[in-house]
């Protein structure tokens, strides 16, 4: 475990389905060799198309001529729709949060390709080769500021009766953060037992579960409701639009805050349909200006370690994230172990 002490990535947020896709029978993208199709989690798209991936897909497709068609989901939908066209390809890049990129590498959904510039990215790499992190990523919730001006500090807080019907998460298996509720609480708790006790009683106070994080934020925002997951980059981002936005940790007890990296991570698709467009995305992502533009665009921290941030939102992150210890899960078990953890949270909270 170390304590977090350095600035991280934000970007933005929205739903945004790609038109022209099928999930079975032909490809339209097949026959246009003059377009690069993504599947990827929300978080790095803008609602008002003033995200990382607006400039950066408007940049590439300027230089390369090259059309990008973006499909959005959770990351485990996006993992699932990509498992189902396995015989007959849509998608060239798939984006997701882990577990669920590894889960994508594991069902054969990947192949191998290293991108330019990845020599520069830290650790959190496929050790064979099928994806690499583009931008950084940490778990955190958000609390409504004006209702609670003092965010809530543990787990435990969250079970008072003024949270009844104010609190909620995404789903676990099938949204990335919705899943991250689940690791971390099995971090802090010290297992699978304990944390789901502690989710049972919780759900007393939950609304139910919610396949999109990115929805929870204007809830949270009109007092909707006081609590919900989220991760850093998403939600420092739509702050700057919904006021009433507090990013916060949870502690068990009187503990330190934990969090845990969850870098969106990208791979080139299996027998993908535009393979050499793939890689060229996946070069662009990497590239020194693209990475700028995560801190100057995004709000945030680029996944190269030599391309440092030092603007205003770098500075307000690094802040956020003081005594915030940040803990390293174990992903193989996860991804070998995910559906048992998901079945468990289900028996437990009757979802």
């Amino acid at each position: 475990m170390r304590t977090y002490a350095k600035p991280i990535a934000a970007v933005t947020g929205s739903l945004v389905l790609a038109a022209g896709l099928t999930a079975c029978g032909g490809s339209t993208a097949a026959s246009d060799e003059k377009i690069v199709t993504v599947y990827s989690a929300d978080g790095l798209k803008g609602e008002a198309g003033d995200g990382w991936y607006d400039k950066v897909f408007a940049d590439f497709e300027k230089k390369t001529g090259v059309k990008v068609r973006y499909v959005e989901g959770g990351s485990g939908e996006m993992v699932q729709r990509a498992l189902r066209e396995k015989s007959n390809t849509q998608a060239d890049v798939i984006v997701t949060l882990p577990p669920f990129i590894q889960q994508a590498g594991s069902k054969g959904l990947l192949q191998k390709y290293t991108p330019q510039g990845a020599d520069q990215v830290g650790g959190g790499k496929a050790s064979d080769g099928t994806w690499t992190p583009v931008v950084d990523n940490y778990f955190g919730f958000i609390h409504n500021k004006k209702e609670l001006p003092a965010a809530p500090t543990s787990w435990e807080e969250l079970l008072d009766g003024r949270f009844k019907n104010k609190i909620q998460y995404s789903t676990p298996g099938v949204a990335g953060d919705g899943t991250a509720v689940l690791i971390k609480a099995m971090h802090d708790f010290g297992g699978q037992e304990p944390a789901m006790e502690y989710l049972k009683r919780l759900q007393a106070n939950n609304v139910g579960p919610s396949s999109s994080t990115s929805k929870l934020a204007p809830k949270v925002d009109k007092g909707e409701l006081l609590v919900a997951n989220g991760d850093v980059q998403m939600n420092f981002a739509q702050s700057k639009s919904m006021p009433n936005l507090g990013i916060w940790f949870p502690a068990k007890g009187a503990g330190r805050p934990t969090t845990f990296a969850l870098p969106y991570a990208a791979g080139l698709v299996d027998k993908a349909p535009h393979t050499e467009n793939g890689k060229k995305l996946l070069d662009f992502l990497l590239t020194e200006g693209a990475q700028r533009e995560v801190s100057a665009v995004g709000g945030g921290f680029p996944a190269r370690k030599d391309v440092k941030a030092t603007d205003a939102n770098a500075i307000e992150l690094a802040r956020l994230m003081e005594g915030v210890e940040v803990f390293e899960p174990d992903w193989a078990d996860i991804d070998k172990n995910l559906k048992t953890y998901v079945d468990a949270w289900k028996s437990a909270t009757g979802s």
